[in-house]
């Protein structure tokens, strides 16, 4: 009983345009930041690590190189600052969690492009 009321109360939290990217992918999340009166959107590009949660509590990491050091940002899907997110390239990985990526430096952070026809 509790559980199907926290559904209800979770539906109107729901975005009906759910971006769809995959673990492995390159996206570009368009992120909504408030400084002051002002608003403005910023771009986090990166490839997607990691996928948690369900629900109003789906979260993804992102994983990018800034001046030679690793960065990484979680954010929920469901979320009123994300704008949009845009997926600029595919890559086929075979596992649910990249965190090997941590790792590894330059070239060897590669990953295989998928083809979609």
């Amino acid at each position: 009983m509790s559980q199907k009321l926290l559904d209800l109360a979770e539906q109107s939290s729901l975005k009906e345009d759910k971006p769809q990217f995959e673990i492995g992918d390159t996206v570009d999340v368009h992120v909504r930041i408030l400084e002051g009166e002002k608003e403005r959107i910023q771009v986090f590009s990166g490839v997607v690590i990691a996928m948690s949660g369900s629900g109003t509590r789906e979260m993804f990491s992102v994983r990018r190189i800034v001046a030679g050091e690793g960065v990484e940002r979680k954010f929920a899907i469901h979320s009123p600052r994300i704008a949009k997110v845009e997926v600029t390239r595919s890559s086929h990985v075979r596992r649910a969690k990249l965190y090997f990526l941590r790792d590894r430096v330059g070239k060897a952070t590669r990953l295989k492009e998928r083809r979609r026809s």
